[in-house]
């Protein structure tokens, strides 16, 4: 079963925040040593999404992605986008608000009697 990407109400609140002051934005899913369960949120068109990244799905309209790499590792996971108290990542337009994003994951399960399914979403 491929990943999945969903957002708690806050997030979608915090988000709603940052595109009201920037726009239309994009996350992308961290995949740095210090900050893996950090999506970085980008303003539209100011980051360059990877040939080999992975787009997960749209939470609050704004597109998700993933690395190719890091998709591997994670993709029998559902990614919920949540917001803690912190900082953002330095890029990132949650930076700054003394409130930041957080991935955080849980596995997938198949249903009874399905196959898993092995390519990445699109």
């Amino acid at each position: 079963m491929p990943s999945t990407v969903t957002a708690t109400p806050e997030a979608l609140a915090f988000l709603a925040e940052i595109v009201a002051d920037h726009g239309p934005v994009l996350f992308h899913q961290s995949g740095g040593c210090c900050d893996g369960s950090s999506p970085m949120c980008y303003p539209q068109g100011e980051f360059r999404v990877g040939q080999s990244d992975v787009k997960l799905g749209e939470v609050g309209g704004m597109p998700v992605f993933i690395s190719g790499t890091q998709y591997e590792a994670w993709k029998h996971t559902d990614l919920i986008i949540d917001v803690v108290p912190g900082r953002g990542g330095q890029f990132s337009l949650d930076n700054g608000r003394e409130r930041r994003f957080l991935t955080r994951s849980t596995v997938c399960a198949p249903a009874p009697g399905s196959a898993l399914v092995s390519e990445a979403p699109t």
